[in-house]
């Protein structure tokens, strides 16, 4: 168990002059390669929480949908951290946070993908020259919005639960305690548990996973490009949690990373776009006029989806070669 000091986030400065929020802000630091994994996490998941709540605010108000975007990216990576750390800690004090990460991500999801939506839709309604067609899918974007505020007034509702908010206290005083919760490594037998001992090991295995993609990429469906999809950003999350111990050439890595997820990002925006269109025409009585509209452009999503699809061989290729792997090689010999 570490033999850090605990830091009782109260000390810090009394509650009644600064807000949770800044308080945690202070304790921020990077994880170091000597850290147990332990510790490691708490650094790691310390810092996406302290994003997470600084995103809050601005998701409740909804006048930019950055905000909930970024506070719904900061859950993703602490899930993702909390696979990583979880075995590190003992199972039934984290078991909570990690569920309600989830029930997090699944209201801050739901209107993530409405904005997404509504902001493609919407160019897409400015793109057409005949004036009819526009007004045609105003019908369609009213739609869409009234769904969006009942899904915003769902996820304000849960931020303001007792449930939620009972989870902020007790995960930032989980973060800001060194050793609370953490499995003993005083076991006689020598094994791996500090950051330089587990993290190559650990990152080769997810990059293991990712290019073992390779065996069936050439009759891909979308399924298993959505799959690979969360493959990447558990590989990226895993090295960007650790950039800080590891050499300069790790940002070249994560670059090329990103341009891989970016590129599988949109082809899942355009599947999930199509699936919820059809559900809202299904559902929707909106005259010929806004069907004809409507099939048109989900028949442009059709075709850029089939464009992404044909394309990815050579983004993949890329990512592949000696020369992006090597990024990766360089940046872990600096772990001794």
């Amino acid at each position: 168990m570490s033999d850090e000091t605990t830091t009782d986030i109260a000390e810090v400065t009394p509650q009644s002059e600064i807000s949770l929020l800044e308080r945690l802000k202070v304790l921020v630091q990077p994880a170091k390669d000597d850290d147990t994994m332990a510790e490691a996490g708490r650094k790691i998941l310390l810092q996406d929480f302290v994003k997470m709540l600084s995103q809050e605010e601005g998701a409740r108000i909804g006048e930019d949908i950055e905000f909930v975007h970024d506070m719904r990216v900061a859950t993703r990576r602490m899930r993702s951290a909390f696979r990583i750390f979880e075995d590190y800690y003992k199972s039934k004090p984290v078991r909570p946070f990690i569920g309600q990460l989830r029930e997090l991500a699944r209201s801050l999801g739901i209107v993530r993908d409405l904005d997404v939506l509504i902001a493609d839709f919407t160019g897409y309604q400015t793109q057409l020259t005949e004036q009819e067609a526009q007004d045609a899918l105003v019908h369609v974007v009213a739609r869409l919005e009234s769904k969006r505020q009942k899904a915003r007034r769902k996820l304000v509702a849960h931020l303001d639960s007792k449930s939620y908010r009972g989870f902020v206290k007790t995960f930032a005083a989980f973060l800001t305690s060194p050793g609370k919760s953490a499995k003993s490594t005083d076991d006689p037998t020598p094994t791996p548990y500090q950051v330089r001992h587990v993290l190559p090991v650990m990152i080769h295995d997810h990059l293991a996973t990712v290019r073992a993609y390779d065996t069936v990429l050439e009759d891909a469906d979308v399924n298993t490009l959505h799959a690979l999809r969360i493959e990447f950003k558990r590989l990226r999350y895993s090295i960007e949690f650790f950039a800080p111990v590891m050499g300069n050439s790790i940002e070249k890595f994560v670059e090329e990373m990103k341009q891989i997820q970016d590129y599988l990002g949109r082809l899942n925006d355009v599947v999930v776009a199509q699936a919820r269109l059809r559900g809202l025409e299904e559902n929707g009585d909106f005259g010929e006029s806004v069907h004809e509209a409507f099939e048109h452009y989900i028949h442009s999503l059709a075709d850029e989806q089939e464009k992404l699809m044909a394309g990815f061989g050579d983004v993949w290729t890329k990512f592949n070669s000696r020369t992006v792997q090597r990024h990766l090689s360089d940046a872990l010999l600096v772990l001794r």
